[in-house]
């Protein structure tokens, strides 16, 4: 899948496989054989549910995975020509941040509750710009007013804890925005947010990507943030990528089972409808992942050759399913 690259292609993951240790001598797979380019400007929305290997990929592409229980056994992931897999740790610092900045879901778990918000933004200044602490400052001032952050001098000489989920969420998004990332890997940005803040980070995302040109992964279950902000849909389940094509491809013309089955979940305000659709069945463990496509155990339109073994992502114009049955399967 998107095996050809072109000259503004900034990330190329390739054939990715990541296991993990179950026992001493024993792996199970999380992601498996999971390809995709990122171009730059480009906002590439990564969505599935719980434990499907959204987070898994994402935290591949920074090396964030733990050595003593993760194995990457196959695939690249090249970061304008260059693997980030083979990086050392002093290539690995420099790329973090200054190139490829990551938003997690719960800031409160990225910021140290025991020092001032100033203290943390004016670190990662000094490490990637190497400015003076008087030129931090400044700097500091200037990215949490540009995330709309009211008083930030107030803000600066603050606690993680003194303020709310929203306003830690603009923080860290002003700490990734302060040595200006090619890419930023959004995980999760708004589920722990109330909808309004969630709309208000969502459209701060958008600003960045116009302002700067900056390139955006962000990974969600929800369809709905997808569709307000991405470019590029990646549909994974169970590890493996199931659908992939433009916004307007996934939202209009969905191939995939599983991608029918997500959208026809999200609530209609113009339909009448007295229970909401849900797929049914819950996603296996990883060490009780069918032999065959991932989904079929949940599948309506399971055959038994879908049984057998995983279906390869086929289609045209880059708009791609991995389905056996593509072609006899209802609008």
């Amino acid at each position: 899948m998107e095996a050809n690259t072109t000259n503004d292609t900034l990330l190329s993951v390739r054939n990715l496989q990541v296991d993990f240790r179950s026992g001493k001598k024993s792996y199970v797979t999380a992601v498996s054989h999971v390809s995709f380019n990122l171009h730059a400007g480009e906002v590439l929305g990564i969505v599935g549910e719980s434990g499907c290997g959204k987070s898994v990929t994402a935290n591949s592409i920074m090396r964030l995975l733990p050595k003593e229980t993760t194995l990457i056994r196959n695939g690249e992931i090249l970061f304008k020509g260059n693997d980030i897999l083979k990086m050392n740790d002093a290539e690995l610092r420099d790329l973090r941040g200054k190139h490829i900045g990551m938003i997690f879901q719960e800031p409160m778990s990225s910021l140290n509750p025991v020092y001032r918000i100033e203290q943390q933004m004016t670190e990662m200044l000094k490490a990637h710009q190497h400015l003076s602490h008087a030129e931090a400052h400044e700097e500091c001032l200037k990215n949490l007013e540009a995330v709309g952050i009211p008083d930030p001098a107030r803000v600066l000489q603050q606690y993680p804890h003194q303020l709310s989920g929203g306003m830690r969420q603009r923080i860290m998004i002003a700490m990734v925005l302060s040595v200006r990332p090619e890419i930023i890997i959004a995980d999760e940005p708004t589920t722990a947010l109330d909808v309004t803040i969630q709309g208000q980070i969502l459209d701060l995302l958008i600003q960045l990507r116009e302002k700067y040109g900056t390139s955006i992964i962000i990974i969600t279950h929800d369809m709905g943030v997808v569709a307000e902000i991405a470019d590029r849909v990646l549909i994974m389940y169970g590890g493996n990528v199931m659908e992939t094509g433009s916004a307007a491809q996934i939202f209009d013309h969905p191939a995939h089972p599983y991608t029918k089955g997500l959208l026809r979940s999200i609530p209609h305000l113009d339909r009448d409808e007295d229970v909401l659709y849900t797929i049914k069945g819950t996603v296996p463990a990883l060490k009780d992942m069918p032999k065959g496509c991932h989904f079929c155990t949940r599948c309506e339109f399971c055959q038994p050759d879908c049984l057998a073994a995983p279906p390869e992502l086929r289609g045209t114009n880059g708009h791609l399913a991995a389905c056996y049955h593509l072609e006899k399967l209802p609008e």
